[in-house]
Parts: C-alpha cells; structure tokens; sequence
C-alpha cells in the first residue's frame, strides 16, 4: 500500500529499531511508496513513511531492491557530491560518500547477505542507510 511522505525534521532524526518478521508489510509498503514515486526518488527508507525500523528500498539497475537491517561494512574512494530527499524540503546539500561499499543486510527471508556496490547506487544505498541512523542530509 502507497504511505504518504514523512517531512518532519524531528521524525526523520530518530533512529530506527533493527526490522523484524513482524515489519514485512511495513517493507512491502515502502516498496509500493517508492515505486509511486518512481519519478522522482530512486530510494527509501523505513522512516520516510513513519516506520521506524531498519528498512531500505532502492533502484538497483532498474530493478527495485529490499534490504533489512542494512549496515555498512566498508567503504573506498570517499568524494564530495549534493544529493536531495524526497522528505526533506529545499533544493541539494553537500554531502560525502564512499564509490564503493560493502554492506550486510537480510533479505525478505532474513538470510544474511554480504553484497558490493558501486557508483550511484553506492550512493543511495548510503543515503537510505543514513536515514536508518537518524542521519539527515
């Protein structure tokens, strides 16, 4: 089911709680919210429609994926770049990121994965997990 946006500040600063079995509808949810959004967002996370709980969803290669408990394990080749977010309000801000990652996360069966990635889609998967810490652009 499509959730409207979170835009408050405050919400969106608050760590989430690691996902559980429970939180599925809540990732499949987030998943029909990003792909309404299509047009415009290339990735989610748990907060950005009230669920606080460690869920990212994101364009991999035009192909949506869905991480559970993501977190980053290693990251090279840091540069400086803008990003925007569908739920934070005015234009781009600064940032840093890493080209490449490593990252561990469940998949919607909980089985642990360990996965690279590279380039943009580095990128958005940092910005989700940043959502997931609290961490506002």
């Amino acid at each position: 089911m499509v959730k409207d946006l979170i835009h408050d500040p405050f919400l969106l600063a608050r760590p989430s709680s690691p996902a559980a079995a429970e939180d599925l509808s809540a990732a499949l949810d987030l998943l029909d919210t990003l792909n309404a959004h299509r047009e415009t967002c290339v990735g989610m996370a748990g907060n950005m429609i009230g669920v606080l709980r460690r869920i990212i969803v994101f364009d991999n290669g035009g192909e949506p994926m869905l991480m559970l408990n993501p977190e980053i394990l290693k990251g090279s080749e840091s540069y400086d770049t803008e990003e925007s977010c569908l739920s934070l309000l005015g234009g781009p801000r600064k940032t840093k990121r890493f080209r490449k990652i490593k990252v561990r996360y469940q998949n919607t069966e909980f089985q642990v994965r360990i996965k690279t990635f590279t380039d943009f889609t580095a990128q958005i998967i940092q910005h989700e997990i940043d959502h997931c810490n609290g961490v506002l652009i």
